[in-house]
């Protein structure tokens, strides 16, 4: 028995420990606001003004607030409706009735942390998906008061992988270090994507892999993924995130 555990463990702490540690070292020295109240929540000014009359759906991240920032990020929803001259922002927090809509700036700092955009879909393709994506979120199961657990789920995260996984057609999957995105009610959960081109396993967000077209490869630990991404070649660092191996 200890001589299968050894290369376990070994495994473990090579995939997810060391990564973990290493990042939390790096954040441990990053200059953080003392709290929400001193945050920087205004405009980045990273989405183009609402101004023109197309349609746009975009995914963004950063990562959150105090020392948990180490391990994870904050995802959110960005929707621009066709000859509208403003964005709809949706997101999951912690108090009142979690799901807020324009609750925060469409393209704001997040607890001083610069956004990135995950995915964009322009025109017509997304004047397409409005709707579909507008369904998925009215259809949020944890929408209620209460509905938000920080850990394991379901919290932001979850609330924007369930967006994702009901519109396959958005094409991406959210960023290694967005905890409880891979949060499932229950002890266990085993999903195919509609389009049949994303496997999902995990034991309540805890302990699981996913593998197909968006999500490549992909081992969980704790809210921590480990994986390898294909298709757009990266690596899915625990903690860190993602890391590009080839430039755009």
């Amino acid at each position: 028995m200890g001589a299968f555990l050894r290369p376990v463990v070994l495994s473990v702490v090579m995939l997810f420990a060391l990564p973990t540690v290493v990042t939390a070292l790096w954040w441990s020295l990053v200059d953080r606001p003392a709290s929400w109240r001193s945050a920087d929540w205004s405009s980045s000014g990273l989405l183009p003004a609402p101004e023109s009359s197309d349609a746009a759906i975009y995914v963004l991240a950063a990562r959150t607030g105090g020392f948990k920032g180490a391990f994870s990020a904050h995802s959110w929803i960005v929707l621009k409706r066709p000859g509208r001259r403003h964005y709809d922002r949706y997101d999951k927090v912690g108090w009142g009735l979690p799901v807020r809509r324009n609750g925060f700036v469409a393209d704001g700092y997040w607890y001083s942390n610069p956004p990135r955009i995950v995915q964009a879909i322009t025109g017509e393709a997304a004047a397409s998906l409005l709707p579909v994506v507008e369904a998925a979120i009215a259809a949020y199961p944890f929408a209620g008061r209460g509905d938000y657990r920080i850990w394991p789920g379901p919290n932001s995260n979850s609330f924007v992988a369930h967006v994702l996984r009901q519109v396959p057609r958005l094409d991406v999957a959210l960023p290694a270090n967005a905890v409880g995105r891979d949060y499932a009610p229950g002890l266990a959960s085993v999903s195919l994507s509609p389009d049949r081109r994303d496997l999902h396993v995990t034991l309540g967000g805890l302990f699981g892999l996913a593998i197909g077209r968006r999500h490549g490869f992909e081992l969980h630990l704790l809210g921590l993924v480990a994986g390898v991404d294909i298709a757009r070649p990266a690596l899915k660092i625990p903690a860190y995130g993602r890391l590009e191996l080839l430039r755009r």
